[in-house]
Formats: C-alpha cells, sequence, structure tokens
C-alpha cells in the first residue's frame, strides 16, 4: 500500500509501522532515537530521570491550566484513547465542531495527537499547547522552533490528505500567554530560502526510513544524551566499538564522514593525517585539516591515558584573593534563584568558605533581592580573581540587569565582564590552550578527572532544577540543602580546576 494512502482503522495493523509526531521531535534530538523505540529491547531502558519526568508533569499542568481557562465551548476527548478517539474526531469534523481538544487523526503511516483543532471557513488548524517559549530567539530575531514545527506540520499533512486542512499554518499557545505562527510554506530566511514544510517533509523521510527497517542508525555521544531513557545501553555500545563520538566535539555528523576511513578512536590515534588531506582539505566533509589533528591529539590522549597538555600559553590572575562563581537558574520559570560562591583568601594557605545568596522563592522580588546581595558581595570582595565555567553566569548577570536596573547599570556589568580579572575558563582557556583524556570538557567530566568527587551521586544541572521544584512545593529544607551543597561542589570543582591549570603551567616552565 503506497505512501498516504487511505485505509480502515481496522486495517492499520498490516501497514507499515506509524509515524508519530513524537517520532520526528525525538529524531531531531538524537536521530539514534527512533530506531532504539522501535528495536532495542525494552529491558534495557533506563528509568526516566527526574527532570524528564518533571517536563513532562509541567507540560501536562500548563495544558490543563490553558484548557480550563479557554472561554470559548470545546469537544474535550480527553477521556478517549485510540481507535475511539480517533472515530469521535473525525465525527467531530464532519459536524463542523469549532474547538476539538486532546483530538486523534491518522491517515496512511502518519498518527498525530494535536492538542487543540480549531475550525475556521475553510476547514481546520493544529495547535500546541507547550509549556515554553514559542519561538527561538536569534539576537533581536524571533523565529519558530524546527522541533515544534515538524511536529504541527504532521498534524497540518494529515489534515490535508484528510481533506479537512484550512491551510499549512498551526499555531503554538506559548507559556507567555502568546499564539504564535507557524506558517509552513514562508521561506526560513533571507540566507535560507527552505521552508518549514520542506524540513518537515525531509524529517518525515529519514524517520520512515529508521523505523521500517532500512536504515540502520548508530549512537552519538553528545551532550543531550543523559536525559535519554537509551543513555546506559548507548553509552556501553559506543564504548565497546571504540566510537569516534567518544572525542570531544567530533559529533556524530563528523563520525559519519569519517567511519569508512577511520572506524574508531584507536585508528584515529595511530594514522597518518596525510592519508586523507587532498590539497588544502582533507576528504572529509565538514572537517578541516587543524580539526583532524586536534582531534588526533584528544585520541591519543584517550588511548594512552595520557596527562591533559597545553596547546597555548596561558595567564591566570594574580591576585592573592579568589571567588569561584556559580549561578543556579530554573529555565522554565526564568527564575536565577541561587548565586554561589567559594571564596579563597590566599591559595598558599589553602583557607576557603562557601558564600551563598538563596531566593526565599519564585517572585521576582526574591530574586531581586539575591541578586542584589550577590552583586553587593561580588563588589566588597574587590580587588580580586573571579572564576565561572562556560557563559551561563555572563548571560544571567546581563538578564538580571536589564531585568533590575536598580541594582547596578549595564556599564557596571560591561566592565565586571572585561576586566582580566574575571575568568570563563571553559572560554577563555580549557577550548583555547588545554586538550584532556576525557569524552566531554564540562565541567563535570574536568574536575572529575582531577581527582574531585561531587557530595551527590548523580550532580547535574537538570537535576538541580527538579530539586528547586520540589522545594518550592515542599518547603523542604533537605531538598534546599541538597541544592546547596551541589551548588557548593560546583564552585570548589571550579577552583580544582584553576589549581589544575595551575600545576600544568608549573610543569611546562
Amino acid at each position: 500500500m503506497g505512501y498516504g494512502a487511505k485505509i480502515d482503522v481496522k486495517e492499520r495493523t498490516t501497514i507499515t509501522k506509524l509515524i508519530s509526531a513524537s517520532m520526528l521531535y525525538d529524531f531531531l534530538q538524537c536521530a539514534h532515537r527512533p530506531h532504539m523505540d522501535q528495536f532495542a529491547d525494552p529491558k534495557d531502558r533506563d528509568e526516566p530521570n527526574a527532570f524528564v519526568k518533571l517536563l513532562w508533569e509541567n507540560g501536562n499542568a500548563f495544558e490543563k491550566q490553558v484548557i480550563s481557562e479557554l472561554e470559548t465551548p470545546f469537544l474535550d476527548l480527553s477521556d478517549k484513547f485510540g481507535d475511539e478517539k480517533e472515530h469521535l474526531t473525525l465525527e467531530a469534523m464532519k459536524r463542523g465542531e469549532n474547538l476539538i481538544y486532546s483530538a486523534r487523526i491518522t491517515d496512511g503511516d502518519l498518527v498525530g495527537e494535536p492538542d487543540i483543532l480549531r475550525r475556521d471557513d475553510r476547514g481546520y488548524i493544529a495547535i500546541d499547547i507547550k509549556a515554553g517559549s514559542g519561538e527561538e530567539t536569534y539576537g533581536d530575531d524571533k523565529k519558530p522552533k524546527k522541533h515544534y514545527a515538524v511536529q504541527l506540520a504532521l498534524y497540518t499533512d494529515i489534515l490535508e490528505r484528510l481533506n479537512y486542512s484550512a491551510a499549512r499554518v498551526a499555531y503554538v499557545w506559548d507559556i507567555h500567554g502568546e499564539e504564535v505562527q507557524y506558517d509552513f510554506e514562508a521561506e526560513i530566511g533571507v540566507r535560507n530560502p527552505r521552508t518549514l514544510w520542506q524540513d518537515y517533509e525531509e524529517v518525515l523521510n529519514k524517520v520512515s526510513v529508521i523505523i521500517n527497517g532500512e536504515n540502520i542508525t548508530l549512537p552519538a555521544f553528545s551532550g543531550s544524551c543523559k536525559m535519554c531513557h537509551w543513555y546506559t545501553k548507548c553509552t556501553s555500545d559506543l564504548e565497546s566499538n571504540d566510537d569516534l563520538t567518544l572525542i570531544f566535539y567530533l559529533g556524530g555528523k563528523r563520525r559519519d564522514a569519517m567511519i569508512s576511513s577511520i572506524p574508531t578512536i584507536s585508528d584515529l590515534a595511530g594514522c597518518n593525517i596525510q592519508d586523507f588531506v587532498e590539497g588544502k582539505k582533507t576528504i572529509f566533509p565538514g572537517v578541516g585539516i587543524k580539526m583532524l589533528e586536534k582531534f588526533q591529539v584528544r585520541a591519543r590522549l584517550i588511548k594512552d591515558a595520557g596527562d591533559p597538555i597545553l596547546t597555548n600559553p596561558i595567564t591566570l590572575p594574580s591576585f592573592e584573593k579568589e571567588l569561584f562563581f556559580d549561578i543556579e537558574s530554573d529555565p522554565m520559570r526564568d527564575c536565577h534563584y541561587l548565586h554561589g560562591f567559594v571564596e579563597r583568601q590566599s591559595r598558599d594557605d589553602g583557607s576557603e568558605k562557601y558564600v551563598s545568596f538563596f531566593a526565599k522563592d519564585v517572585s521576582m522580588e526574591a530574586e531581586e533581592k539575591a541578586f542584589a546581595e550577590a552583586w553587593q558581595y561580588i563588589q566588597a570582595s574587590q580587588p580580586c580573581a573571579i572564576y565561572h565555567y562556560a557563559s551561563h553566569e555572563k548571560t544571567t548577570y546581563k538578564k538580571l540587569q536589564q531585568k533590575y536596573p536598580d541594582v547596578c547599570t549595564e556599564g557596571q556589568i560591561e566592565e565586571l565582564f572585561k576586566s582580566e580579572n574575571f575568568v570563563d575558563l571553559y572560554t577563555d582557556i580549557v577550548l583555547k590552550a588545554t586538550e584532556w583524556p576525557v569524552r566531554s570538557y564540562g565541567i563535570k567530566y574536568l574536575a572529575t578527572y582531577l581527582g574531585f568527587d561531587w557530595r551527590d551521586k548523580h550532580p547535574s544541572g537538570a537535576a538541580s532544577i527538579e530539586w528547586f521544584h520540589r522545594w518550592t512545593e515542599t518547603g523542604d529544607k533537605k531538598i534546599r540543602q541538597r541544592i546547596l551543597d551541589y551548588n557548593e561542589d560546583d564552585c570548589r570543582a571550579t577552583r580544582v580546576l584553576v589549581d589544575g591549570l595551575q600545576d600544568m603551567m608549573d610543569r611546562q616552565k
């Protein structure tokens, strides 16, 4: 039976496997996920982590809130399932119901469950309720989110095939109360003449090939892997296969370009780079000569268990007093609730203390107070060196200054960031001047390599967000202390990294 052919519900078990909107979403997060969900042994699945569960809970709660506040009468099918829900949805569209909540529509190998179907004079338009922003921000520009777009496009595709579509347009009702339009026929940008519909068709084709067993995908290590229920299984497979993506920043696309010539980390460590160079380029798309040489250095460090190395000279601020800085934020509430510092008076005597500023609740008043106290502490601590890891602290302070201009001026923030004693260890030093025998250059990996242990068995920024939500719900002092301990450990890990970098400098002298 051909792609998109009309079939009766009872016949569906005889056709190719159904493609859902969630499959397209998952594919954009990880191209291997649809394969694992279809073909891997369910016994190998990890339990969903607490943060993923929190996202589900928040999404469901926000959806219920939005639906409860609807003033327009609507048909509620949320207590129906499967074929019954589909039948009732089709009957409702035939009758011309204005608003259908929790619908189910299918055609051929496509199945969709849009949150809302809304009728206008031309037909029906799909709407999804999202507990997040409906658009991504790029500087001053806002664009539709591709992982939302492919889901909405699938619903629109099914409506078209069923002759119920009003247009190739859909909407997101987002956390800000905005109704964000997704126009699938509009070009994405001046430099990108593609449309969202073309993106959808490309993703749909790739997922169809995967779930029907026509293309075997490979796992690839990335920063999002820990959020997936196949993390343990995929990581084990990657390690067994000596997979190239276990090299920092190499990634799935570059691995796929290289794998036929350089299958493993061992092969890369032992190869002659010139064998893969033609003119001024390598034979691998997206991998330049210098990049390939950098990957080989990392491969050799991993295989030889070598010590980390300095690739360029580095300089650390020469202040007796040092602050090691880390902020905890809740992106779902856009709340920055904890500013933590480990303060070291002198590297020689090793004395240090943890200083924190914790918002008492999620109100703007509490957030501003914590920010103001942290800012005052930084000012009172001068002169000193201030170390943080990656861009989060800078980005957060810029946002907080704009939100609470009475705390400090934009010029004061910029002056702090431009100072030579305010150091982003990841951007300014680790990426530019070091190489490490680890698969990620995140602070957890580097500090662990240097011998540091977090007190919590499962430390992560995502976990701390989940703990914060539980604390706001319960007021449990033990949960609050767990957050503080985690933040303190992140600050101490930053101090461990600074000391490790200093040791590397001393060895090189």
